[in-house]
């Protein structure tokens, strides 16, 4: 069995209630959730949350909500791991085996069925882990940071006469989905490392939605988007 599991908290701070804030015409958690299930991989679509509103929403959409999260993880200072494995524990103590795991964010609107498929793809007796990644731009072997006295401090000085194509290309994590076996979530194993894999994604739908003007901008794309596909 697989199931997918939305961590949603109703404390966010930076952007109040941003999980079902309305987004494109739907609380933003309704995407991730029709996401998910449109692309036929779970057998269950849980959210996690402490909050009423957030799980009869989720319900509403499409999700189901069989346990109300406790306080303790749901704090600012509450981790994704933490949270899964609260979750898988729970769903163990009462039901059938799991065999894998897809967590979610809620305000992963941006998220394809095909991105889903392909991270779970990945997924083998040699790969614990899968989810997305963007390419930075810009080299950032070639960045800089600001010195105490204001000057520009390279982070690398050895490529300070490197050719920008002679680098390799860097990634980072758009904080959207982690594919992940069943097992590799209880031990708490490393995201990173030999027994991970990723897929490469597009920056234009990679958002990190922080404050109120990326909310409005990260709307306006995705209404756009929506739209083309039509």
């Amino acid at each position: 069995m697989n199931i997918a599991i939305i961590p949603a908290r109703g404390g966010s701070k930076r952007i109040p209630r941003k999980n079902i804030r309305p987004f494109a015409g739907k609380p933003m958690i309704a995407w991730p959730i029709e996401t998910a299930t449109n692309s036929g991989l779970f057998d269950r679509i849980i959210v996690s949350t402490d909050d009423d509103e957030i799980a009869e929403i989720a319900r509403a959409a499409g999700a189901e909500t069989p346990f109300i999260r406790p306080a303790e993880l749901a704090d600012d200072h509450s981790g994704t791991t933490d949270v899964v494995v609260h979750a898988l524990s729970a769903l163990l103590d009462t039901g059938p085996a799991i065999d894998a795991a897809c967590c979610i964010y809620a305000t992963a609107a941006f998220i394809s069925a095909d991105d889903l498929r392909l991270a779970y793809s990945l997924l083998s007796s040699e790969c614990d882990f899968a989810f997305p990644a963007v390419r930075y731009g810009h080299p950032p072997q070639r960045g800089f940071v600001t010195a105490a006295d204001g000057s520009p401090q390279l982070l690398q000085p050895g490529h300070q006469a490197t050719r920008t194509q002679d680098l390799p290309p860097v990634f980072h994590d758009p904080g959207q989905f982690y594919w992940g076996k069943s097992e590799a979530w209880l031990e708490c194993r490393s995201f990173f490392g030999s027994r991970t894999r990723f897929i490469e994604i597009p920056e234009t739908r990679a958002w990190d939605i922080d404050r109120p003007e990326d909310w409005t901008i990260a709307e306006s794309l995705f209404s756009a988007m929506r739209e083309q596909e039509r």
